[in-house]
């Protein structure tokens, strides 16, 4: 691993102290990717909390001891290590993205023997799809395009939108705390069995990531079909943006609708608390037909994604590996 840094900028592991910093260079990249930027500091310290900082996030400092970069890696157990790398615009062409692509893969190398034997293991990084000279930077380290993501969002008017139509049987209610914990976690589980890279995840694993200080119970909106779980929409709010974190129905109740009744009550309830701008994320070439969904809803590209990745080891994906036994 070569190192390729402007005279007078380092690489070092992130501190607490460096929150504040690191998120104003990220609202700093997003504009200049964007036009804009809704990422909030919460949701930089709920993505800390969840992480080693000492091994997982690296910060790179201008010679005036100012952050210049950032990057985090994370695990999916050991099979999955995605990477987000941002670079403040004041220090393009400083070396600090090649540098941090190459620091975060090292990092993702120390997984591989820690992965369970004959599991595949690939690095992904995520970046902005239309951005020409990370595409190049990503290409020139050995990673590939391997998928694409969209933003999508709708703007709501001042009326509530229509109520929404639910199949015959179907309930929905808020998250109740204490006592809908893993109902979510298993109806996420399953929905998203069939999405692309899903590595499935312990329940332990899923909370740590779900529970932080983002998370607003009456937000997250559970359907039963009887007592049975059938879908989830669990949103939240970030800087006046609602946002539909996780969406999906499992897969008996598909195509009835439930999709769509879904995500119109949520529509419905972010509308009632006065946030206009509705956002999620979504496979661009979703199996279950999810983007068709989100365009009849009234949603539209905002931004596009790319995950570009690298195989670390061959072997089996480990979603395929775990229906086989």
């Amino acid at each position: 691993m070569t190192d390729v840094l402007a005279p007078g900028f380092t690489i070092r592991p992130a501190r607490l102290d460096d929150l504040d910093a690191v998120h104003a260079l990220v609202v700093a990249s997003d504009v200049v990717e964007f036009g804009e930027s809704d990422f909030s500091l919460d949701r930089l310290r709920d993505d800390w909390a969840e992480r080693d900082l000492e091994r997982d996030i690296l910060v790179a400092t201008a010679p005036d001891g100012t952050v210049a970069g950032y990057a985090w890696v994370g695990d999916r157990r050991h099979v999955r290590i995605d990477v987000e790398i941002y670079v403040h615009p004041h220090h393009f062409g400083r070396g600090i993205g090649t540098t941090l692509v190459r620091r975060a893969e090292a990092r993702a190398r120390e997984h591989v023997p820690l992965a369970p034997a004959d599991a595949r293991v690939v690095v992904h990084n995520w970046i902005n799809a239309l951005n020409p000279d990370a595409c190049a930077l990503l290409e020139r380290e050995g990673f590939a395009p391997v998928r694409y993501f969209w933003r999508m969002e709708t703007e709501l008017g001042e009326a509530l939108p229509p109520a929404p139509v639910w199949p015959a049987g179907i309930t929905v209610r808020p998250f109740v705390v204490g006592q809908d914990e893993h109902a979510a976690y298993a109806t996420v589980e399953e929905a998203f069995a069939d999405h692309w890279g899903h590595v499935p995840r312990t329940y332990e694993e899923w909370a740590r990531h779900r529970f932080g200080a983002s998370f607003d119970p009456s937000l997250w909106f559970l359907a039963f079909d009887g007592g049975e779980p059938a879908g989830a929409a669990l949103c939240s709010v970030s800087e006046g943006i609602g946002w539909v974190d996780t969406f999906g129905v499992r897969r008996p109740w598909r195509r009835r609708g439930l999709g769509a009744a879904l995500l119109r009550h949520a529509f419905a309830e972010f509308s009632r608390r006065g946030s206009r701008r509705v956002a999620l994320g979504v496979d661009a070439a979703s199996p279950t037909g999810a983007t068709r969904l989100y365009e009849g809803a009234g949603m539209k590209v905002a931004q596009q994604y790319a995950t570009y990745g690298k195989e670390l080891r061959p072997g089996v994906e480990l979603a395929e590996a775990d229906e086989e036994k």
